[in-house]
């Protein structure tokens, strides 16, 4: 098979793991592009060369542009389709005049290495990323694989697992994977690996949950009310569970959706949004300054960290939110519902929900016209709830404040 661009993965052994087919690549080219340490493994090779330094940026026009009128081999680490340099050079040269061919990735060899299946873990890479949603995914993952750097090192990020008291995973650090200076450390103990100071920049974190009884919270919807931190004996502040489940599937709310709950008090709405959405983030935005301190409390306590409060009137403090909303929830006002409903379904993508709850008629009022001027179709529905209380010996049913249950989706057209 010929092509222009041949994307090769390459490992630390350098050219003794290759195949032939990989050496036989190089070969043949007459560009060979990589970084200095994989060009080093070729002193051989007498054609010219690329350097990948300081960003792959630089030298991917180059790279494109040799690859129209000669062979061009580039040296990848590993896997180059896994995190690698493989997707962006496919979109540049397209898929007639391309080729892969990988190594292990960095992720396999590292399983390899410990010796557990992986088909079930988690991979997530924090390299040159911000670590926002880490700890809400081990809520749902029993086992992950993380690619870090020296800002998301394994050693920093196991002080932020045990700042939120997520102490019972056992950790592997797999270090120059198949290199010669290969290390691989198991700990069963995250205040080990937190103090450990001597990790190379070049490996792959592997974590695993310790409890023999754990089982991933595929549901956050279903949250007693009780299990919050809030206002007492203001328990008015908060979201009942049947309510919350009904307004979170009015949300519609994907794994990487993003959302703002206004008004938030204690926050059972961003938390559960946030959980379900754990690959998303979400704001909770309150005035209230006591309702902040419980709020912050309940953040900390579900080990949410994809959760952003911020701490302000709605809808002035709503500017300062730059990521556009997927679904906006609100609960709460301040006698500003009819400017917050405007702004939010501005600021919604399109295709994104609005759900609000109202329990005033007041509220309720203003948010029916509110829908009704702007032309926008909406649902409304009120939610009694009466939950079994028990009586002497006898059970009867206390019944929960009504609510109105506003929804909509966002049109195409502006609002």
């Amino acid at each position: 098979m010929s092509s222009a661009l041949t994307v090769i993965g390459i490992g630390d052994n350098g050219c003794v793991g290759l195949s032939s087919e990989a050496v036989n690549a190089v070969a043949s080219s007459q560009v060979l592009a990589g970084g200095e340490r994989q060009l080093d493994f070729f002193p051989q090779f007498t054609g010219r060369r690329i350097l990948i330094k300081g960003g792959f940026m630089k030298a991917l026009g180059e790279i494109v542009e040799a690859s129209n009128e000669e062979n061009v081999c580039v040296l990848a680490s590993g896997d180059p389709m896994f995190y690698g340099i493989g997707s962006l050079l496919i979109k540049k040269v397209g898929g007639e005049n391309f080729r892969v061919i990988p190594q292990p990735s960095s992720i396999s060899l590292a399983f390899a290495r410990i010796g557990i299946k992986w088909d079930d873990a988690y991979l997530l890479s924090l390299h040159g990323r911000a670590r926002t949603g880490f700890l809400t995914r081990l809520q749902h993952f029993k086992k992950m694989a993380v690619l870090t750097d020296a800002t998301n090192s394994p050693a920093e990020l196991a002080r932020y697992m045990l700042e939120f008291k997520q102490e019972k995973w056992r950790a592997w650090v797999c270090e120059n994977l198949a290199g010669p200076d290969e290390r691989v450390r198991q700990f069963e103990d995250l205040n080990d690996l937190a103090a450990c100071e001597d990790i190379s920049p070049l490996n792959v974190m592997v974590l695993e949950n310790k409890g023999p009884d754990w089982q991933p919270r595929d549901s956050f919807f279903s949250l007693h009310e009780d299990e919050f931190a809030k206002r007492v004996p203001k328990k008015g502040l908060i979201t009942k569970k049947e309510v919350r489940t009904l307004s979170l599937a009015e949300m519609q709310l994907r794994r990487d959706s993003v959302i703002w709950d206004i008004g938030a008090a204690s926050g059972s709405i961003a938390i559960s949004a946030a959980l379900t959405a754990y690959e998303g983030k979400s704001f909770a935005i309150e005035v209230d300054e006591k309702s902040l301190v419980y709020c912050r409390e309940n953040v900390q306590s579900f080990a949410v960290d994809n959760v952003e409060i911020i701490a302000g009137r709605a809808p002035e403090v709503l500017t300062d939110i730059e990521d556009a909303p997927d679904a906006v929830f609100i609960g709460g006002s301040k006698g500003s519902l009819r400017e917050i409903i405007e702004y939010s379904l501005r600021k919604l993508k399109p295709g994104g929900r609005l759900v609000l709850n109202a329990i005033t008629m007041e509220n309720i009022q203003e948010a029916y016209s509110t829908f009704r001027e702007l032309d926008i179709d909406f649902e409304m529905a009120q939610v009694a709830v009466s939950r079994g209380v028990t009586l002497a010996r006898y059970y009867r049913y206390e019944p929960l404040n009504p609510i109105h249950i506003f929804s909509c989706t966002k049109p195409e057209r502006e609002i």
